[in-house]
């Protein structure tokens, strides 16, 4: 299980390995990707709260990158947290989700990408429920139902 302690220590040294890497020139995301999922995907946008469905909707299945399609989280680790933005408490693997240090917007949070194509999600907060006390804060246009 993934907890607060292990992802500052993913901060500290570095993001867990992912299954492969997928690398694409920013033209090339542009041409595969509509114009709000590479706003949020590849610029590190964030959609407006509760701007999608996809907070009220808890059916089993599956989430992956809206990018590269590697998947992400589980909807059985979905949960309402009222924040306007679906949150989940674990990704699907460890080795799924990237993090680093975002200081913009006069705060510091830890941003959360796709750890094969690195396409920006959202945030983590340490705010979420037990046992983890995860928060995955996620843009919905940055995932795909599977």
């Amino acid at each position: 299980m993934i907890t607060w302690k292990k992802i500052k220590n993913f901060i500290a040294y570095g993001s867990p390995t992912p299954k492969n890497k997928i690398i694409k020139t920013e033209t090339e995301w542009k041409n595969l990707l509509s114009d709000e999922v590479f706003n949020i995907t590849r610029r590190s946008g964030t959609e407006h709260a509760f701007s999608s469905e996809m907070c009220s909707k808890f059916e089993p299945g599956l989430y992956a990158c809206a990018c590269c399609d590697s998947l992400l989280f589980d909807a059985s680790e979905k949960y309402d947290s009222q924040s306007g933005w679906p949150s989940f408490s674990q990704p699907l693997e460890e080795n799924s989700i990237g993090y680093k240090t975002d200081s913009s917007n006069l705060m510091v949070r830890v941003e959360v990408t796709c750890n094969s194509c690195d396409a920006h999600l959202g945030h983590v907060f340490p705010d979420g429920p037990e046992p983890s006390g995860l928060r995955y804060c996620i843009n919905s246009l940055s995932l795909k139902r599977k």
